[in-house]
């Protein structure tokens, strides 16, 4: 008997931490009330799964927010997956820290994580048995993220510097010292970015170091390191959400592999990322190894002999929702080929099986986002884990580990076998922790949208449905536009949020959403008024035929991003035969107003330019051929405007222009702002002001 296969009993004997307990005392409570904003922002919430080299521990994130005192902290657990008592999980960390980024020790005797408790983002350890936690690292940066190092002498981490400063990390502090002190607060710019996502430029960049750890400076934190790669000037890791999985070490510990895009003055119209290798001593020039592809390559992982490389990597330059496709290059040649080139997915991250034969990858498929393993050898491809949202997945010895939600659950971590059997819980699921709580049921439908091609989308019953009676209607349009509305759990966009106020939901999956193949993830680009529209006005009648319960006379549409675009397009262009709207209101968060003008002021240049077929000098018709603009004469449905003045994606002249038109026009509207918040809600009274508002708009037009 294998290794693997003698430890399965040990797996499957253990219950369910906080979960057993918590479901133990869930029949004492009757189901009683829907899901409401203040359950989402203030429930427990676990992420960041851990495995130790051998398997046998797993260390989680829980995050537990004080909706009060509007902040939130965060622990880490640690269980012992082969323990015969099946005891639940430890808290690891002190009481009162902030901590984020478990990671394991090479030989897992300590768990290594980020913590703020000293003033700045350091890296600190842990012993597995518990104990006081130890800094490690004492710079004047902030750690954004990390690498160990093979055999743990050393950290590979990133931070945010200055380029001329290069290793000098107090050259950092001092440069924004002076800044602040300076009387003058203009500042030049000659290239873009000049803002990105939510911050404006300053000139630094995400940079990757080395430092050696701990024993190696007399048991004191490290405070020098090399910046390695020094001639690659690029953000690693990537801006706004890129993370450390975007770096990795060799095997011999001698390089890394980075995926970078040149900060250069084709940046911001750039899909170009490439892998680069470089010393680990901070000598050398860097070392472009995908220069050949002039897309996006990424997510870089080694086998265990160093002798081939895994990685991501789309084909179409300019293309941010091309498929990205698993790469295999062969370090000793260069050669390369895909491993499943006939699989119509696009792929996510790269984990790699204890044994080096599979890669574990969680996808966009079919309304889910479900667990695949793909052999290596022969490109076979098997769904693992289906049936909800799969992440952050970690492999090691017997061990399988990630997080899974649903649109019942919320964040769940879980472990199995390799082969994803005997899963199971180590974390209580949203009704778990709210047992008083009963959430809507759902359920997927298919229908013929445009051109009789197959479209899905999801109906979600209100939480206290029953039969005979009908319920208004809440019609939720998601943002991408390359995205996907279905079985997962989101903390901006809940279904549950709406169920739980007494709505009914409907979501489609529309041309253009990801999960059902690349052709039909293509289909909405520079088409975004035309096969989206046809698929959401067929989609909404099929709802109402198959779902007695839907009251269609009482209906509001809600979109953000893309889906508040549609929103604005709706506004003017969805009426029936007598020049009636199917809704009786409409709310827009962060909605495109005038493709022309978003192709200006945007920041991320590649994506209008793709979705437009082209610059709105060079091509203006395409700009103009589905743009809400044109139509605003025609709108007159009373719309709800939401607008974060952090927003740079869809900036705010979008939001006030929407307004603006509503208010001239004389249409019944409000506009909602947040003057510290991106393209997203964040802050939880934010969130709760966001969905009370949102909810008392739905009431005031369709009732509850």
């Amino acid at each position: 008997m294998s290794l693997r296969h003698a430890v399965l009993p040990l797996l499957v004997a253990a219950t369910l931490p906080f979960a057993s307990l918590l479901a133990a005392s869930s029949s004492a409570f009757a189901a009683e009330r829907g899901f409401d904003i203040r359950d989402l922002a203030s429930i427990d919430r676990f992420s960041s799964p851990s495995l130790s080299p051998d398997g046998r521990h797993i260390v989680f994130a829980k995050r537990e927010a004080d909706l009060e005192a509007n902040k939130a902290g965060s622990s880490l657990w640690i269980r012992d997956l082969f323990a015969r008592d099946a005891a639940p999980p430890k808290q690891l960390t002190p009481e009162g820290w902030n901590v984020n980024s478990p990671a394991f020790s090479p030989d897992g005797s300590k768990v290594y994580f980020l913590s703020g408790k000293s003033g700045s983002s350091q890296l600190y350890s842990i012993d597995v048995r518990g104990g006081k936690p130890r800094q490690l690292t004492d710079f004047p940066v902030d750690i954004g993220g990390f690498r160990i190092s093979p055999d743990g002498s050393r950290v590979a981490f990133n931070a945010e510097a200055f380029p001329d400063c290069g290793s000098d990390l107090a050259c950092n502090k001092a440069r924004l010292d002076e800044r602040a002190e300076s009387k003058q607060s203009g500042v030049v710019y000659d290239s873009l970015f000049v803002r990105h996502w939510d911050t404006w430029k300053d000139g630094r960049l995400n940079r990757v170091f080395v430092a050696r750890l701990e024993g190696m400076r007399g048991g004191k934190p490290a405070t020098t390191a090399n910046l390695v790669g020094a001639d690659l000037l690029a953000n690693v890791p990537s801006k706004p959400f890129g993370d450390s999985s975007e770096y990795t070490w060799a095997p011999d510990g001698q390089s890394l592999v980075m995926s970078a895009r040149l900060a250069n003055r084709e940046e911001p119209w750039s899909t170009n990322f490439d892998l680069y290798q470089v010393d680990a001593d901070g000598n050398g020039t860097a070392r472009n190894l995908t220069e050949a592809n002039k897309a996006w390559d990424t997510g870089a992982v080694f086998s265990a002999d160093g002798g081939t490389l895994y990685y991501t990597a789309m084909k179409r330059p300019g293309f941010e929702a091309d498929r990205f496709g698993l790469m295999a290059m062969d370090m000793a040649t260069g050669a390369t080929r895909e491993i499943a080139p006939g699989w119509d997915r696009s792929a996510g991250g790269i984990t790699l099986s204890a044994d080096g034969t599979t890669i574990y990858t969680a996808v966009d498929d079919m309304g889910e986002h479900p667990l695949f393993a793909i052999d290596i050898a022969s490109g076979d491809v098997r769904k693992l884990v289906g049936e909800g949202s799969v992440s952050s997945v970690q492999a090691a010895g017997p061990t399988l580990a990630f997080t899974r939600a649903s649109l019942h659950t919320g964040s769940v971590v879980y472990a199995a076998t390799p082969e994803g059997e005997s899963l199971r819980a180590l974390t209580p699921s949203a009704g778990e922790m709210l047992p008083e709580v009963k959430f809507g049921d759902f359920e997927q439908f298919s229908f013929k949208g445009w051109n009789g091609e197959t479209v899905h989308g999801y109906v979600v019953k209100p939480w206290n449905h029953e039969e005979g009676r009908k319920y208004p209607v809440a019609f939720i349009i998601h943002g991408g536009p390359q995205g996907s509305f279905g079985n997962g759990w989101s903390y901006r966009w809940n279904p549950q949020t709406y169920a739980g106020q007494g709505y009914a939901v409907v979501m489609i999956d529309f041309h253009g959403s990801t999960g059902y193949g690349q052709a039909f993830t293509d289909s909405i680009s520079g088409d975004w008024g035309g096969k989206p529209l046809v698929d959401l006005q067929k989609g909404w009648v099929a709802a109402q035929e198959k779902y007695g319960f839907l009251d269609g006379d009482r209906a509001c549409a809600l979109g953000a991003s893309y889906g508040g675009y549609m929103i604005n397009w709706i506004a003017g262009n969805w009426f029936d035969s007598n020049g009636n709207s199917p809704w009786k209101c409409l709310v827009n968060h962060d909605g495109v107003f005038d493709t022309r003008s978003m192709g200006y002021v945007t920041e991320e240049l590649w994506f209008t330019e793709w979705e437009n077929g082209g610059t709105p000098y060079d091509v203006p018709a395409n700009y103009e051929k589905f743009n809400p603009v044109n139509h605003v004469s025609k709108w007159k449905v009373p719309m709800l405007v939401v607008q974060g003045e952090k927003d740079y994606r869809v900036p705010l002249d979008q939001g006030l222009s929407t307004f603006t038109a509503l208010q001239r026009r004389g249409i019944e509207s409000k506009l909602l702002y947040f003057p510290d918040e991106n393209h997203w809600v964040l802050k939880g009274q934010n969130s709760v002001q966001w969905h009370d508002t949102v909810n008392d708009w739905l009431k005031q037009h369709i009732g509850d």
